[in-house]
Parts: structure tokens; sequence; C-alpha cells
């Protein structure tokens, strides 16, 4: 499922040694929470805080999936810890085997695809499904590799397996044996629903490995319509038989498309045909039975043309403009004012946004949530408000380190409702000043329902809300029967349903007088519906073809805007406000299923149960043995061994790699074979992270074999050398806005010392004989880039710092000392993928007896050579050329051409002996292009450079990958 958050910001600056094995940065929880462990007999739930019960309950819904979770798939999953992340505000949660476990972010999400089972609940059937999909991987060649790879063997022989199988299998199993899974949810499809129905049907290639020009469909939504077609076609047990096949022996190209040809007799190309034909005819007869479309007006949206845009979640700000969030491949997240006849206008450009439909206007303001993480503990991540006054344009930031995942204002901008669920997983409503941020009251709530997406009414006396039960869903209204002691808020509530509580997916509800407006897929596609607070009778207000969402009501009562969904991307329209233009409708109690839900279920041996053992309440449910958890007595935890990754990810090593289940220690080691000079190396590594500091330590012992020209005379030797290194990195992400930011500071201890050394002379980057190396490398660094679009090829705005310093302080063995900082700018281009890198870095050293290695960016085209004195600059334009979708075969398929045209100065100045000076002036350019390969599922980008020399004029061709020199 999703990370978010700087996902590998702060590894760029993860400060470590030259030599060390720069374990990487995790995240982690703070060290002060105290840890427990429910064990069953399938299961170990890891968990702290107050949240014993959910872990009971997790505990045991996972023990009732362990065998019908994976019925289809023909396995049995040893056991596997879970650990319950509750200290975010993130809703998500993964399987992994580096090292084998899983763990799910407790905080539900407040979305429409959250559908009407519990949160817990539903990640406990997706991603058991994940456990089962890797524990498959143990046959065949999995088998084998076992013994030499440890768990990580699974990864490797899984290597051939698209991501649209992992995630559409889950899906399709979570829509199988629950009640609303997300191939029952309309909004989940909505895109590929939308590109079929306007003629959109893309290649294969094109649907696996994605645009940057079109919306193409996650792997989530193509691997649920892929997975369910064979079900549906060839038998529950389909995917068992394909993987069956796949895994006797994975390593060749198109090795899982084989797998499927030799189950079913179709390659995976006629699978992906058959599937779109057959959902895109079932869908033109469901649109052919919808109601005729309700007319609409767009309003002016500057971003409409052949990039896919999105325009949605409008609020009215006055009776004829809104205020909507502006997103799409050529844009990061922005909110935008539209009217009927004005031009567009950017308004704000907000940071790691949490809930985006739950943007509120009110009182000339308006307020949504944002993610903050905690500046040290990655696990750590609050919610809080941002509430920004539209006509002064000042932000005030609300419930710093709390968690509220949805807010709403009070129609005159002076209260806010939020929706928050605490660590122990205790849902509420509160009351807060929108002023301040004091909490004023929470509502009661004793029966636990989760509140989804509040709402005031426009007398300011109400509140309405999305209530989920173990029943199902209803719209709640909650009226206050006194008054605050600060003003209107309430101090006490009674709460009634508008709707019987029912398998029905709701969502935005919008009061407007004696109606509610809301969100409802009781039809099959995702429309606008209204009941009425005195009757209870409902009626459909919206008919359009693809979807209607977000309802808002302008001030004046006279029209409504939504955003409506396109195939090119959601747009902002409105439509009369006239209830006698709604439809009576008879009051839903269920949605109609969507493609294949109904057959799965049919089809799953527990298809009728699991729902039924998913509605029991806690009561019902066994309850298992805790104890406590001490992460330091579980710190080692081996899940790699034989031929293991070493830590930095470019060689391979013989050794073992061990990480406990709560990242807070790693480590490694070793026996590497260096096929330059073939010598060998035993390395030991050891990183804990569960302080506030980085502790890092690691300790090499090897061979050399290396051979000097000495006056005209080849000398060669073999000699051993021992290196130690051990420090502390304390790395800080500081992000809280649009721009991502992140402060390290690092220090390390280096110790290197030869045995048997016997040139006649050392070369000064290396240690010699009676002269050990003792030495001190202090670090800073610092960054913060402007968010990037998809389509962006570098930062538009930012900067970075880096400053090192190096020296042997002990006075013992060899003296030498270093200095340098190196500073880059970003700034935009002539147009708006476009961007200018400036960048400067000036290096002193001491390196009459030692060359530490360089610190600075040297030229392109350059070899490093060691100056006393060292001055660096360089401009670089990056540059998109072509966004393509360029097919081979099943062989390549091409994204993005692009370029970077730069030219690099420097001045190196040597003092030793007689003074000499060195200017570089080199110019040249890169060319890139991002493609997938034999379709696996991750994009490489490689190219070439090509550099002038001026200094020995001579030009030199280079070839590239991830834009680093090979």
């Amino acid at each position: 499922m999703r990370r978010l958050l700087l996902p590998g910001l702060l590894s760029l600056f993860a400060i470590a040694p030259a030599h060390a094995q720069s374990l990487p940065i995790l995240s982690q929880n703070p060290p002060e929470l105290r840890w427990r462990e429910v064990r069953t007999p399938h299961f170990r739930v890891l968990y702290a805080g107050g949240i014993d019960s959910a872990a009971q309950h997790t505990a045991a819904r996972l023990e009732q999936l362990h065998g019908p979770g994976v019925a289809t798939l023909g396995v049995r999953p040893r056991p596997i810890a879970v650990v319950l992340q509750n200290q975010t505000t993130v809703s998500n949660g993964f399987v992994t085997f580096l090292p084998r476990h899983a763990e799910f972010f407790t905080t539900p999400q407040q979305g429409f695809g959250l559908g009407t089972v519990d949160w817990l609940d539903g990640l406990a059937v997706h991603e058991f499904r994940h456990v089962g999909q890797f524990e498959k991987a143990r046959q065949g060649v999995g088998r084998v590799l076992g013994p030499l790879f440890g768990d990580g063997a699974l990864g490797i022989a899984a290597v051939g397996v698209p991501q649209w199988f992992f995630e559409g299998d889950a899906v399709g199993t979570e829509t199988a044996l629950t009640r609303s899974g997300r191939g029952r949810i309309p909004s989940f499809n909505v895109g590929l629903r939308a590109n079929l129905l306007a003629g959109r049907r893309y290649s294969y290639q094109k649907a696996v490995n994605g645009s940057l020009v079109d919306n193409v469909p996650d792997w989530y939504v193509l691997g649920y319509f892929m997975t369910s077609y064979l079900k549906t076609h060839y038998g529950p047990d389909v995917w068992a038989k394909v993987l069956d096949n796949y895994y006797r022996f994975p390593f060749y190209p198109f090795s899982f498309s084989n797998g499927i040809r030799r189950t079913t007799g179709l390659r995976v190309e006629q699978v992906y045909a058959r599937s779109m034909t057959e959902i895109d005819s079932l869908w033109w007869v469901q649109q052919r039975e919808q109601p005729a479309p309700t007319p609409v007006r767009e309003l002016r949206q500057a971003g409409v043309g052949k990039i896919f845009t999105q325009y949605q979640y409008p609020q009215y700000v006055t009776d004829s403009t809104v205020l909507a969030l502006k997103t799409g491949l050529d844009y990061i997240p922005q909110f935008v004012l539209l009217s009927r006849h004005g031009a567009e206008q950017k308004v704000f450009t907000p940071g790691q946004l949490n809930l985006p439909e739950m943007l509120s206007v009110n009182g000339g303001r308006a307020v949504w949530p944002e993610y903050q993480q905690h500046a040290r503990w990655g696990q750590r991540i609050a919610s809080e408000l941002k509430v920004l006054d539209l006509k002064t344009g000042r932000l005030t930031r609300i419930g710093r380190g709390q968690r509220y995942t949805a807010a709403a204002l009070s129609p005159d901008g002076r209260w806010l409702v939020a929706a928050r669920t605490d660590a122990a997983y205790h849902h509420a409503l509160v009351i807060l000043d929108a002023e301040t941020g004091a909490e004023i009251q929470t509502l009661p709530n004793p029966a636990n329902d989760f509140y989804q997406q509040p709402r005031w009414h426009p007398d300011g006396r109400c509140l309405v809300a999305v209530a989920l039960s173990s029943a199902g869903k209803t719209i709640v209204v909650l009226e206050p029967s006194g008054q605050g002691p600060a003003g209107p808020g309430p101090v006490t509530s009674a709460a009634h349903n508008l709707l019987p509580v029912a398998n029905l997916n709701l969502a935005n509800p919008q009061p407007w007088h004696d109606f509610v407006l809301y969100n409802s897929s009781q039809s099959g596609i995702d429309n606008i519906y209204a009941v009425s607070a005195r009757t209870g009778q409902t009626y459909r207000v919206t008919s359009r073809p693809f979807g209607a969402y977000q309802v808002a009501v302008a001030p004046d009562g006279r029209t409504l805007a939504f955003h409506d969904y396109r195939a090119t991307g959601a747009r902002v329209v409105e439509m009369p406000l006239d209830t006698t233009a709604w439809v009576p409708l008879p009051t839903a109690t269920a949605d109609i299923a969507g493609p294949y839900a109904a057959a799965l279920t049919a089809q799953e041996p527990a298809g009728q149960a699991v729902p039924r053992l998913l509605a029991r309440p806690d009561s019902a449910l066994p309850r298992y043995g805790v104890r406590r958890y001490l992460p330091l007595a579980h710190a080692f935890n081996l899940f790699s061994y034989g031929v293991v990754q070493s830590p930095s990810g470019n060689a391979v090593s013989v050794g073992l790699r061990s990480q406990d289940l709560l990242n807070t220690t790693q480590v490694f080691a070793g026996v590497g074979y260096d096929q330059t000079e073939r010598t060998f190396s035993a390395t030991g590594a050891l990183s804990y992270q569960g302080r506030f500091p980085v502790l890092d330590a690691d300790i090499t012992y090897g061979g050399r074999d290396a051979a000097i020209i000495y006056r005209g005379t080849t000398y060669r030797d073999q000699w051993q050398y021992a290196r130690l290194t051990a420090g502390l990195r304390l790395p800080l992400n500081l992000t809280h806005s649009k721009y991502l930011q992140a402060l390290s500071l690092g220090t390390y201890f280096l110790h290197e010392q030869v045995y048997g050394y016997d040139l006649p002379v050392r070369r000064l980057s290396e240690t010699g004989p009676n002269s050990p190396l003792n030495a001190v490398q202090t670090t800073l660094s610092y960054v913060t880039q402007l968010k990037r679009s998809a389509r962006s090829v570098a930062p538009r705005w930012g900067g970075s710092f880096l400053s090192t310093w190096r020296t042997t302080p002990f006075g013992t063995g060899l003296e030498a000392r270093q200095w340098a900082a190196q500073g880059s700018l970003y700034l935009p281009g002539l147009t708006r993928n476009h961007a200018i890198r400036l960048r400067a870095g000036y290096q002193w050293q001491d390196q009459l007896q030692y060359q530490f290695a360089p610190a600075v960016s040297i030229p392109r085209g350059e070899g490093y050579t060691s100056f006393d004195r060292l001055t660096v600059a360089s401009f670089d334009y990056n540059l998109p050329l072509a966004f393509t979708h360029w097919e081979l075969g099943r062989l390549l398929y091409v994204q993005r051409l692009r370029a970077t045209v730069f030219g690099d100065v420097a001045q190196g100045n040597d003092y030793r002996g007689t003074a000499a000076r060195l200017n570089y002036r080199n110019a040249g350019a890169d060319l890139l292009l991002l493609f997938n390969l034999l379709r696996l599922r991750t994009p490489v980008e490689a190219g070439v450079r090509v550099v002038y020399r001026s200094a020995v004029q001579q030009w030199v061709v280079e070839p590239l990958a991830f834009s680093i020199r090979l």
C-alpha cells in the first residue's frame, strides 16, 4: 500500500564515513513506548500503548482468516509477526519478507475507499492474502534458494511476478470475503471505467507501466480485474496453478506469462484484452440502464488539456466562486479559486495532505488536515489542521502533534469539528476553537462508532457525519443540547440516524435546510443523493455517467457544485439547486455489487462464513495471552543468510543480515570478494537506531593485491588491512509545508592499519606500515526542495548544503586535515518542467601525509586530482524532451526522454613543493531515457553523457545509469 512522507529524502543525506557499510536509516517509534505481544497459534501481534482491545481483536481476526484467507492458494502459511503501528495517522498496511512480518497502521482512512467494514478487519483480510502469496514461493526454485538466501529467497523467486497480481489478487480476496471490499466500490474503478467508456483502451505495456500523459489506473485496479477474470472463468484456484507453474523455474523473460499460458492456454496480453473487453461490455450495459445525465455547467478551469489534470473537492467561497484542489501529472497539489467567468486563481500550495476531500470553507477561512512527521521518529506522524484566512493569506496551525484526520469549519468560521482516532483505537468527534485550537468538547461515543467527514449545519446548531458500526453505515445528526463555556460550542449532544444502518457505502454528507446531501454507491455508480431530515424520504439528486462527488451548496442556496469525473480528469461543475427536480427513491439498504464481486464470493470456500465471522462482536471472540515484549531482547532477528545483498545494495557477500521487527537494530556480517584485485574481506556492521542519535559501527579485515610503478620499475605486493569505523548520526525530518526538508549531522571515528606492506612507496590515499590512520569525520547537511510533480525532472525551487570536516586530532599515525563546503540552489527554468541547478563548493586540505576522499563534486568528465585548494562551480539546465509511449514488443517501454545541459568550472591549487594551478572548463550534456525493461515493474533511467574537456581539448563519452556514471 501507500508509503508517504519523504520516502528516500533522509537517505540522501544519511551521513556515513568513507568505507562504512552505511546501513540505511529506517523509521522507528519513540523509545519510551512499552511494547506487548499477543500470541496465537499462527500469529504474534506486537503493540504499544493502550491498544490492548484492538490487538486482541486483530489477533482473533487473523486466526479466523488463517485457513479461509488463503484457501484458494493452497498454502498454510507459517507463523508470522504483525506490528500494530498506532503512533501514526497514516492509513496503511504492508507485508514484507525483509524481515518477514506485517505492519498494520491503525488509523482508519476517512475516504470513500473504507467501505462498510472495520478498518483493521479489512487490513487483516488484504494483508494476510499477501502472506499467502509469499508463502507460495516456497516451492520449486524457491525451495532450493531458501538455504542460500533465507527469506530473501522469496523476493528472488518472485522477481518475475507483476505487482498487479499481488495487489489485484488481494483486492479480490477482500471483495470476496467481506461485505465491502474495494471491488464493490465504484470509486475504486472509476478511472478505468471512464477510460474504457471514453474509448481509451491502452496497450498492456502502458496499462502495466503507466504514463506521464494519461491517467493509467494503478496496480490494484488493473490487477483486480485481470485476476478476477481468470478466477471466474477458470476456477477459484487458477492462480495457485499459475504460481505452481511459474515457480518451477522463474528465471527467464516472461516466465509469469508462460505460467498463465501453461494453465489456461492464454498469454498475459490475452488475459488483459479479454478482461477489458468483458468489463467494458458490462459497463456499457450499466450505462444504458442509467437515467439521462443531469445537465451541468463547468466552471472555468485552466488546466484542461492533453495532460491528465483534476479539479476536486469544491467549497463555495461566495455565491459564484469555489475553492478547489487542483492536481495532476503536471502539478503538485494546490488550492485554486474557480468562478463562472473569471480566470482561475492560485490560492495556496499545501504540504503533505492527509485527506484532501475534507477541504472546508466557511467564515472567510479554509481548513484541511496535513501530516506532520516527527523530526526523528518516522513512525510518529501527527495530523494537524491548517486554517487559511482567504482574505489575508494568514495560515494558522491547529493541533500540533494531534491526530485530527478530518475537520470542518462552523458557518461563522469560529469553531471546528474534527474527527480523531487516538492511539488506543478510540474514535471521537471533537469541537475546537478555530483561532486557538483549544478543545472545547469531545462528543460522547459510547459504542465507539467510526465517524467520517463531519460537517456543520448552516444554522451552526448541529452536526452531521457518516457513522460506521459493526452493522454498517448511516448518516447521523448530532444535536447540541446546551451552550459551551466560550460560545456556541455544544456541551452535550443527542444523536439520531437519518438512514437505516446498512451495508451502504455513504460519504461526504452536506446539510442544507431540512436535507442532507451525500454520496452513495447504491446504483453501482457514485452519485449525489439527499435525505429529508423531517420525513426520511431519500432522493436522487444527480445522475452523472462516471461519478459525481463532494457536493457543496452555494451560500444563497441556488446552486450546487461538485466534481464530475472524466477520463481526462475530474472537473468542477454546477447545477441549479431545485428540490422539485430531485427523484424520490425507496430507501436503499445495500449497494449494487461491482463486477465479479458476487461470483468471487460464491467461489470462495468460506465466502459466506467469513463475513459472518467478521460481524461477530469482540465479546464473542477468544482472548489470547499477553506478555511484555522487550525490543533489545529481540534485537537480533536473522532474515537473510548465505548469499546476501550488502547494505549498500551494490554488491553481494556470503554472510547474514539481521533486522529486528521494530527497526531499531540492523546487523550485517559477510565475506566479500574483490574481483579486480582477487582478494577477500570480512565485514561486520551494526546500526542501532532506537535512540535519538543513531549509533553505527563496522569493522573490516581483508587483503589487498596491488602494484605501483616506482622509478621505472613495477612493484607488486599483497598485504592485509583492518578498518574500524564508529560514530553517531542524527537524521532529522523538518518538513511542515510544501517544501521537503531534512537535516543530518554525523561524526565518526575511523581507524585503519595495514600489515605486511612491503612496497617501496605508499600512495597518499592509502595507509602504510607503521603509519595507521586515526581520523575523525564530521558532516552537516541540509536540503530543502519544493515538492515535484510526476512530470518534473528536477526541483524547481530549493537548495542544499553539505559541510565536511576531516582531521587526525590524536597525534598518532598519519596526519591530515580536510574542510569542505558545497551548496546548491534550484530555480525554475523557462517553462513548467524545466529547472536550473547552480552549485558551488570549496575544499581545503593538508595532505602531505594522507589524502582523504573528495568532499565536493569534481567536474564531469574528469578523474579526481587531490589539490590542496579546490574551488568548483557548475550550472545545470534540466528539461524533458518528450513524454512517450514507445513500445518495442514485449521487450521495452519508453516513457520519457530528458536532457541536462551543463557547464563545470574548477580551479585547483597545489602548494606541495612547487606551487601549481590547474583550471577546468568543461561543458556537456546528458541524454537519458526512462524505460521499463521486460515489463519489470521498476523503471530504469539510463543514457549517455558527452563532455568536452577544454584543458586537453578532448571529447569524452560516458554511459549513465540513474544519472550516475557507471
